[in-house]
């Protein structure tokens, strides 16, 4: 592992402004975010402030939040998120050169809404291509030292045996000292044996095991009987 401990200081804020109106993010600046594992899901609904954890992460790291790996800072002219500019690291025992040195910190923040165009700058002419190719392309390329590896949805771009593939790809990864943390809707991905699941929402942020997950029984329940949620919406 890289980091085993994310927090941020603020020393004042208002509570109705974003994003300090996320429960999640109140919740890592009063105790902060450990890492007890090489991979971590951080698994929510929309607008639960998973997405919100992970570029600040990223950010704080040094990657760019439009996307890419730390050699490419930085494509878009957006500064820091005022959360990203404030987060600090912790680092675990193997990660202490890593943080003592920019020029160390090796790793990918790769997000699905801007992913084409970070791909694109990474040499992996996603023009040419399916999304997933090239999602997968950069898996293969660029997730394969020792690093900080964020990801938002990557499953968005994947089938289901793409994502079988990924889980393939992280568990190597993390194998090579790598370290991931992925925001994910997907029960398929948060299932890799051995990972960390945090799930977030109005109560902040809680540990749960995988057939714990809300998203894990709603999909049993919807393959289980379609019709049984699909009457709430259909006329």
């Amino acid at each position: 592992m890289i980091v085993e401990h994310a927090y941020a200081h603020v020393t004042s804020y208002d509570e109705t402004r974003w994003p300090w109106s996320v429960p999640c993010v109140r919740e890592l600046l009063a105790e902060g975010l450990r890492f007890t594992a090489p991979v971590t899901f951080l698994v929510g609904e929309n607008g639960s402030g998973k997405s919100t954890l992970v570029e600040a992460l990223a950010e704080g790291f040094g990657l760019d939040s439009w996307g890419g790996s730390h050699d490419w800072r930085y494509a878009s002219h957006r500064p820091k998120s005022v959360l990203g500019e404030r987060i600090r690291f912790d680092a675990a025992p193997r990660g202490r050169r890593m943080l003592g040195s920019w020029a160390a910190r090796k790793g990918f923040f790769l997000r699905a809404e801007t992913a084409l165009d970070a791909l694109d700058r990474e040499g992996f002419a996603p023009d040419s291509v399916s999304h997933g190719e090239g999602f997968l392309a950069a898996f293969r390329g660029k997730f394969l030292q020792p690093g900080l590896y964020v990801m938002d949805e990557p499953e968005a771009a994947l089938s289901f045996a793409s994502c079988l593939e990924l889980i393939g790809h992280l568990d190597q990864l993390t194998k090579a000292g790598g370290q991931v943390i992925c925001a994910t809707h997907s029960p398929l991905l948060t299932a890799m044996p051995g990972a960390d699941i945090v799930e977030v929402g109005e109560h902040g942020m809680r540990r749960v095991e995988w057939g714990e997950l809300a998203l894990v029984d709603h999909w049993r329940r919807y393959l289980a009987d379609p019709r049984a949620y699909l009457r709430h919406v259909l006329d």
